[in-house]
């Protein structure tokens, strides 16, 4: 069997990166949630992604270069093909094994935590609408 490379925290932008880009590959392709990201809204990467490293970097480092209204977005979306909560769990799901795949500690820890609280607060926005 392949050893796995040695984990470490999310230290860097770089960390982040990777973290990213597994995952937005992954979700992209998965049956449950992919066709958010493929149809309802065909998401350009180019522009997306460089926005989720400072939203990320932000949540994660406090780092506040991060401008934009994710919850709006995302509001916006549900409209045009609801979000259910199985979405949302199979997002959170995906998010956490990808943390978990690269890294180990208290960012990690951190990020998954985040990640778990972002989708909560936006499941009762849409919810709100």
């Amino acid at each position: 069997s392949i050893k796995m490379a040695q984990r470490t925290d999310i230290t860097t932008k770089a960390d982040i990166k990777l973290l990213l880009d597994t995952f937005y590959k992954k979700a992209m392709h998965d049956p449950e949630i992919g066709v958010f990201f493929t149809e309802v809204v065909e998401l350009d990467l180019q522009t997306h992604m460089p926005r989720m490293y400072i939203f990320w970097e932000a949540v994660l480092f406090g780092k506040s270069e991060y401008r934009g209204d994710p919850m709006k977005k995302h509001v916006d979306l549900n409209n045009k093909k609801t979000m259910e909560k199985a979405h949302f769990d199979r997002w959170i799901q995906m998010f956490h094994q990808t943390v978990d795949e690269f890294f180990v500690g208290q960012t990690a820890e951190l990020a998954k935590t985040r990640a778990l609280s972002i989708a909560t607060v936006m499941q009762i926005k849409i919810a709100q609408q």
